[in-house]
């Protein structure tokens, strides 16, 4: 992810593609080469990546409704206010109570702010405002849970009220014996609520401390009990991905070091994950964002557990002793850097290890005894130049030796081109590293124009990994980018490219994932979400479309690109099909021959397309389906298939074949 110190690195030329005419005598044929199979497509080809950006752990897949709930931000009130009475004089005022951070024997070292609740008078109470309000579901559960030590009050209500104050839901925590102690009750809500407040009340007279204020629900995906937001996740389940690359993006390094991501203190219990500033908090200012932390309810063992349940590779990223280079371009020293090594060894303990192992107790401890069958780890982020190259070579040193199965990726930079990119490849190709990230936010005239990038790459060198795309309608992270079926189809038109070089090209993921449409900081973004709803973009749809049919070989076929016309063809060995994506970003129809060579076909084809007339559709939360694929169904009777593409549409045929 590109901050916005690196948009000078990046000349981009924005204008539409425009339409091609087209007045064809006869059919265009995408001949295909069945008879001889190509290299193999890797099972991770098409995936996803993930930052904290645009609120999309807190506030987003992390469905946790209490903003700040262990009162760990800089403000350590932030999100909390008191509720205020009228006072003798008619004014609003704080007469029954006051709220006060505290720090005396906190809950734990990692979480050392508490909040003290002193009522003065019975009913004193507090409200929290949440993610940019707290959603809620007619007929949902919702576990209210809090840390409490009472120093007199013997229980604290809760109450959640819509946005006319009328409430909805409420639930009581009781049985305090005024030592630390986690409480919870379930709060069922009767209405539903987009923009709804959770209200906490006092009583009786007295004090009392509270800390780790939860209203998390039961109905998450795949029933986890510290699970993710349903919707959202199973967005990303529908994709059907073939790796998630977590956590990011530039939060692996942080501005400075000493806010830079550490797995180990994501995982164990939650009350003991060390909340941090979230480096997109202030990045861009016409977007500032002061209220964005990280509580790490969503840490390493989640992202593993997600990667899992939506079958899907995990691809971890690591610090390797480098801040971000747009920032502070802090550097750990080089004798410091194997603390840095013993994460990468520890985590791939964490997720491989044995039970009898250190950190595979705590993963079976945390309730996954199997290994999470990891195979990969990233070094570094977004880093260049000889320190980067200096780190790596450490690191490679260390796994290499002790893990030879984990493959490593590393970076190209933050640019497609220049100087940079070149130098970095000279090294990763002199270092024979396995796989190498590149990242581009272009234009969508770009990507139609570099459909070919990877077909003259060195076939023995390094692999590659198109870890951060997206086609840039305005400018990069540039607040009026929109998220078009301009942009869509360009970047589908560059899949084929993608595709076809699947022997070099390895990964590839659109970027970012999530956005909150009340608290974004980056365009564009596959995916968006407010409180309660959720839809795909046609940027979206595009990776859906291309993750849910690929094969498992590249098949020759042509013409690859050709008069607004882009193909990629492959074999399915599981399924028997050969598998043919067709992009026409023509205004007029294009008809096609597909004409299969070296194999037969029959039976009934299926048909995916994605299309619109208007290049500048979009889909919103009110028409999350203005455009989304459809699906249908033709008839083959041999290998000679006539079809017809329809304007400004990517179409998807798996013919079988025998």
């Amino acid at each position: 992810m590109l901050p916005k110190y690196c948009l000078s690195l990046l000349a981009l030329v924005l204008a539409p593609f425009s339409a091609l005419s087209q007045n064809q005598q006869s059919p265009t044929v995408i001949a295909v080469d069945a008879a001889h199979p190509g290299p193999s497509i890797s099972p991770t080809m098409f995936g996803i990546f993930f930052e904290d950006i645009n609120f999309a752990a807190d506030g987003g897949l992390y469905p946790e409704r209490i903003k700040n709930r262990s009162f760990e931000f800089d403000q350590p009130l932030t999100g909390w206010h008191a509720i205020l009475a009228i006072t003798a004089s008619n004014q609003l005022g704080n007469t029954k109570g006051e709220l006060d951070i505290r720090t005396e024997e906190p809950l734990n070292k990692a979480n050392p702010h508490y909040l003290r609740m002193n009522a003065y008078e019975p009913g004193f109470g507090l409200w929290n405002s949440g993610y940019r309000g707290i959603g809620v579901e007619s007929g949902a559960d919702y576990r209210f849970s809090a840390y409490v030590r009472s120093g007199g009050p013997k229980a604290v209500r809760a109450t959640i009220t819509d946005a006319n104050g009328h409430e909805i839901g409420n639930g009581t925590l009781t049985g305090f014996d005024g030592q630390w102690k986690r409480y919870e009750t379930v709060i069922r809500a009767n209405a539903t609520a987009p923009n709804a407040r959770f209200n906490l009340f006092l009583d009786e007279k007295g004090s009392v401390d509270l800390d780790m204020v939860s209203l998390f629900p039961l109905d998450t995906f795949n029933h986890r009990p510290n699970g993710l937001r349903k919707d959202l996740a199973q967005l990303l389940a529908d994709m059907h991905p073939g790796f998630i690359r977590f956590p990011g993006g530039c939060i692996v390094e942080g501005r400075r070091l000493a806010n830079r991501y550490q797995w180990k203190t994501t995982v164990g219990d939650i009350a003991e994950r060390k909340t941090i500033v979230n480096r997109w908090n202030d990045e861009f200012d016409q977007r500032p964002a002061p209220d964005y932390f990280q509580s790490f309810g969503l840490g390493f063992y989640e992202y593993f557990q997600l990667a899992e349940d939506v079958g899907a590779s995990p691809l971890p990223i690591l610090n390797c002793g480098m801040a971000c280079q747009f920032n502070s371009s802090e550097l750990a020293q080089l004798s410091e850097t194997q603390e840095y090594i013993q994460d990468a060894l520890d985590l791939i303990e964490f997720a491989n290890g044995p039970e009898t192992s250190a950190w595979g107790k705590l993963r079976a401890e945390m309730g996954h005894p199997a290994p999470f069958h990891l195979t990969m780890i990233g070094v570094g982020n977004e880093q260049w130049g000889q320190p980067y190259i200096e780190r790596y070579k450490l690191f490679a040193a260390a796994l290499k030796e002790k893990h030879p199965e984990i493959s490593l990726v590393v970076a190209a930079g933050p640019a497609p081109a220049g100087a940079v990119f070149d130098e970095m490849w000279s090294n990763w190709r002199t270092l024979k590293a396995d796989i190498v990230d590149e990242h581009y936010y272009m234009n969508p005239e770009w990507f139609l124009s570099n459909t070919a990038r990877y077909d003259h790459y060195d076939r023995s060198g390094p692999k590659v990994f198109a870890g951060e795309y997206a086609a840039q309608t305005s400018g990069v992270a540039k607040a009026d980018n929109h998220n078009n079926w301009n942009a869509a189809i360009a970047e589908a038109a560059y899949m084929t490219g993608l595709e076809r070089n699947a022997d070099v090209v390895r990964m590839a993921s659109y970027a970012p994932l999530l956005a909150n449409v009340d608290a974004w900081q980056w365009t564009p973004d596959a995916i968006w979400f407010d409180n309660l709803r959720s839809y795909g973009t046609p940027n979206y749809y595009v990776q859906k479309v291309f993750a849910n049919n690929v094969g498992t070989r590249i098949l020759p076929a042509g013409p690859e690109a050709q008069d607004g016309l882009y193909t990629s063809a492959s074999l399915d060995d599981r399924t028997h099909e050969v598998i043919v994506k067709a992009i026409n970003v023509t205004s007029s129809v294009r008809t096609v021959e597909i004409n299969l060579n070296g194999v037969g076909a029959s039976g009934t084809a299926k048909v995916t397309s994605l299309e619109s007339a208007d290049l500048n559709a979009e889909n919103s939360l009110d028409h999350p389906k203005n455009v989304a694929p459809k699906y249908s169904s033709m008839p083959v009777k041999s290998g000679k298939i006539p079809v017809a593409l329809d304007p400004y549409s990517v179409t998807v045929y798996r013919i079988p074949v025998h």
